[in-house]
């Protein structure tokens, strides 16, 4: 995980705790908590509405009730007037004694009065008081129909003249003789509606009170559960804060549940991403270095006892890299379950642990530093006490190791020790801060003391054995004399080296002279011997042919069978000459370095077969078998001319010294590009000393063994010089009566040496064709000069 990590993030991630203290989770509460924005309005407004509804349900209930009561009463007064005009059809003239006795006054409802008129109108007797008033019509208002209409009106509402209204109903008596009213006054009626309207509005009250606490103490709750939330939101981000910048993490380890949660700042530290809430016992214990403890030994600790944690150890990050980190930690125990939490924080401190060890190293370092030089060294500190010193102070003070401990102070030390005995004394200059002076010993060595103060307020004190130093200037003084006096023999000296130079210049150039003679002369042999050799091979041809015409008796006999043998000696000894001249005529061009090399690439196993085969008869003749073992198929870069020369002299060579029943090993290997060929026999073999005169034009072995052998000793010369011109070498080793081996190393075709080798070629190619190009045009320009001639 990189340092910056968004919040959003993280709060996603983990939002089922806050800094390791689990919220409560599930479906439901998750749903609720989603839905809470919504509900700290919605809540008030449902109470509100359930307010609303029940104050409107209490509305209609009374006016239903104050309806029905209504309705009753009319019934009622209906039912009396019926009852009454019943009861009283045979007493018009009856009193309000007798209506008492005619009537179940005792049904009435309160507030009900009971009129009887007569025919013209007028009240003849009233229940349960007399009549306000001495006519119907009078007693009620103005205008009211009942008044005219009577019965035909029916039960109705009326206003009473005395005021209130009233319910009325009026029936005719059923002799005709007049008409019977019952009046039921609202008062009594409403009464009781009035009552239970009073209950309904005290308890409607009552339930608005209780639900507007409800209401109000609910989004008090909300608020204060939101600004709690704000709060530990804003704590928790000031934490992380605080954490990331002091490279701090927040650790909690539920110990009985197995869990541990990290705060942001601790996976930032890490450099993992927090993808969970909390972290498995195992997942953090594998990430643990394991020479460091592990958390299991750490659990079975603190379950001993309530113990506190101040341990550091390394950890992997997500790098992969191992991190130390320095926890400190103390057990709580949870109120709510009784479970106990290791709850700490855990430091970086690579970098102090990497600077503890650097400090270490360069304390170490400049200890020894400070051991290992020649002089006597001390630092005090400003207190005047001991910081570091070396054995050379210590043996130069008489002090052990016990005495001079660091921290002492400059009395106690010196206390324990001597001043070496001091003969005399030399003051050197003091600046400012610092002083040189020199001391003679009473042993007579000699010391330069160096004393500097500090810029911590300490001194540090340098003592050198000057002592070699001394004795040195007094033998400067002693040679400075001597100096003076051998000046002056070498200016004398000088005028002698004069003339030694000029004499040695003209040496030079008598030297360059003479090498150039001599190259004169080296380059004139090698064009004699050319000379010769082919001045040589034209009479010795002819005396080999002559020789050969005489021992075929061609042109008759010659008599003594012994001029048959002269004949053939004649023609051996020519061949062996011619050889000898073409070997002669070989290594003068190699010389003069006029060989000429056609390099291809060339079957090693081809090359030494045909070369065994020039050889076989001659190693027939002394019993000498040759093998050949080659390390799969080899091919190397050579003239086809020049390979099969190198070859033929070194294994005639090997064979002619070879003696009979003996053995000639051929084995070939291939190192770095290069064919390696050996060459090996059981024959006489060569002393040491000799070895390094073979490769040498005209050198031969000349030995008791090997005077018996004839040749010119330019074979090995040739095969060397050859094998050179390849780019290859040729080296020798032998052992007198063992044998001798030789190696032959030639370069094997690869892309690079056979595109340089035909580059080269098309470099004769040019050259050539330029030749060609020049002795045509010298021809016609001949020929065109005859022309003019003639």
């Amino acid at each position: 995980m990189s340092g910056a990590v968004s919040a959003s993030l993280s709060a996603r991630a983990r939002a089922d705790t806050i800094l390791g203290i689990q919220r409560t989770t599930g479906t439901a509460q998750a749903r609720l908590m989603r839905a809470e924005t919504w509900l700290r309005y919605a809540l008030p407004a449902l109470l509100v509405v359930f307010m609303l509804t029940l104050l409107g349900v209490a509305v209609l209930q009374m006016r239903g009730r104050h309806d029905q009561a209504m309705r009753v009463a009319t019934r009622e007064v209906e039912a009396f007037a019926r009852l009454a005009a019943l009861s009283l059809a045979n007493e018009a003239a009856a009193t309000e004694t007798r209506l008492e006795r005619l009537l179940p006054v005792h049904l009435l409802p309160a507030g009900c009065e009971i009129l009887v008129m007569g025919p013209s109108g007028r009240i003849r007797a009233a229940y349960p008081h007399p009549a306000p008033a001495d006519t119907f019509a009078g007693y009620l208002a103005e205008g009211e129909p009942i008044a005219i209409l009577g019965e035909s009106a029916g039960a109705m509402t009326v206003n009473l003249q005395a005021g209130g209204q009233a319910v009325v109903a009026a029936r005719r008596l059923a002799d005709g003789s007049g008409e019977v009213a019952v009046i039921q006054r609202f008062e009594p009626i409403t009464a009781d509606w009035w009552r239970m309207f009073g209950h309904h509005a005290v308890s409607l009250s009552a339930i608005a009170l209780v639900l507007a606490g409800m209401a109000t103490a609910y989004i008090l709750q909300t608020q204060r559960a939101q600004a709690a939330d704000e709060v530990c939101e804003l704590v928790k981000q000031r934490l992380d804060t605080a954490l990331g910048r002091g490279r701090c993490g927040l650790w909690d380890w539920d110990i009985a549940r197995g869990t541990i949660f990290w705060s942001d700042s601790m996976y930032a530290l890490l450099g993992y991403t927090p993808e969970q809430d909390l972290l498995s016992f195992g997942d953090v214990n594998a990430l643990l270095h394991v020479e460091d403890g592990d958390l299991y030994s750490l659990a079975r600790h603190l379950a001993a006892s309530h113990a506190t944690v101040d341990h550091e150890f390394r950890i992997r990050n997500a790098s992969g890299e191992w991190i130390w980190l320095r926890t400190r930690a103390e057990i709580v125990e949870d109120a709510t379950d009784g479970s106990r939490h290791l709850v700490g924080i855990a430091m970086d401190v690579t970098e102090q642990r990497r600077l503890a060890e650097f400090t270490a190293t360069a304390d170490m370092r400049l200890r020894d530093a400070v051991e290992a030089i020649s002089e006597a060294f001390v630092l005090w500190d400003a207190g005047n006490r001991l910081v570091l010193c070396n054995s050379k102070f210590r043996d130069l003070h008489a002090l052990s190791s016990e005495d001079a401990v660091p921290g002492r102070r400059y009395d106690e030390i010196m206390g324990q020790g001597a001043l070496p005995p001091v003969r005399r004394g030399i003051p050197g200059p003091e600046r400012g801060t610092s002083r040189t002076f020199e001391v003679e010993l009473t042993d007579g060595r000699w010391l330069q003391v160096s004393e500097r103060r500090t810029k911590d307020g300490g001194y540090v004190s340098v003592g050198t054995d000057i002592t070699s130093l001394k004795r040195h200037q007094e033998q400067l003084v002693a040679s400075e004399r001597e100096l003076i006096g051998t000046v002056k023999d070498l200016k004398r000296s000088r005028r002698t080296l004069e003339t030694q130079t000029q004499q040695l210049a003209d040496l030079a150039e008598r030297h360059l002279d003479q090498k150039a003679r001599a190259e004169i002369a080296n380059q004139a042999k090698s064009e004699f011997l050319a000379n010769m050799s082919h001045e040589l091979r034209t009479p010795l041809n002819a005396i080999m042919g002559f020789a050969e015409l005489m021992e075929s008796e061609v042109y008759g006999a010659l008599g003594s069978p012994r001029y048959a043998d002269y004949c053939r000696d004649i023609q051996q000894s020519g061949t062996y000459l011619l050889s000898v001249i073409d070997d002669i005529l070989h290594m003068s061009r190699i010389e003069a370095k006029r060989v000429k090399l056609v390099r291809r690439s060339i079957d090693l196993d081809t090359a030494l077969a045909s070369a065994v085969t020039l050889v076989a008869k001659e190693a027939a003749t002394k019993s000498v078998s040759i093998d050949i073992e080659l390390a799969g198929t080899l091919s190397v870069l050579a003239d086809e001319r020049a390979l099969q020369q190198i070859l033929l002299n070194i294994i005639q060579n090997a064979v002619k010294f070879t003696p009979e029943g003996g053995r000639v090993a051929l084995r070939g290997r291939s190192c770095n590009g290069f064919a390696h060929l050996f060459i090996g026999d059981t024959g006489i073999g060569i002393p040491k000393a000799a070895i390094s005169k073979l490769g040498r034009p005209f050198e031969q072995v000349e030995t008791n063994l090997t005077r018996s052998y004839k040749g010119s000793g330019l074979g090995l010369a040739i095969a060397r010089s050859t094998a050179e011109l390849h780019g290859g070498s040729l080296r020798i080793r032998s052992e007198e009566g063992v044998g001798t081996l030789v190696l032959v190393r030639l370069p094997m075709p690869t892309p690079d040496r056979l595109a340089e080798v035909g580059r080269e070629a098309e470099r004769d190619a040019v050259t050539a064709i330029g030749e060609l190009a020049g002795a045509t045009r010298a021809k016609v320009d001949t020929v065109t000069a005859l022309e003019r001639s003639l």
